[in-house]
């Protein structure tokens, strides 16, 4: 994770959010139930009860708020750390692509 003393290089703002997510790791059978933190135009933060390796490739649906439907996107695990409230793994995960179009629900709200 982060420390506090190094330089936030984002583009894209994070938006704190709890949103409902399901993912898909790379190799995997079963999708994982989880919940966001934070969401960005090129970045998902989230919690989830198991550790994600770095560069996994994860297929993501997200829940978009006020019955907006399903968001769909790809992208790859940055970090993942334990919390200690919960014991929940945070994640930080790098999208495919900047879905500014896709997450505006989000962005924009």
């Amino acid at each position: 994770m982060k420390n506090n003393n190094s330089t936030d290089r984002r583009i894209f703002a994070r938006i704190p959010i709890m949103l409902p997510i399901r993912f898909l790791a790379s190799g995997q059978e079963k999708e994982h139930e989880a919940k966001t933190v934070d969401v960005s135009a090129n970045g998902i933060g989230f919690l989830s009860k198991g550790e994600l390796s770095p560069l996994t490739p994860l297929e993501m649906w997200l829940q978009l708020p006020e019955n907006r439907g399903t968001f769909y996107t790809r992208g790859k695990v940055v970090w993942s750390s334990p919390t200690t409230e919960t014991g929940e793994q945070r994640n930080g995960i790098r999208l495919e692509k900047a879905e500014l179009m896709g997450l505006a629900p989000v962005l924009w709200r």
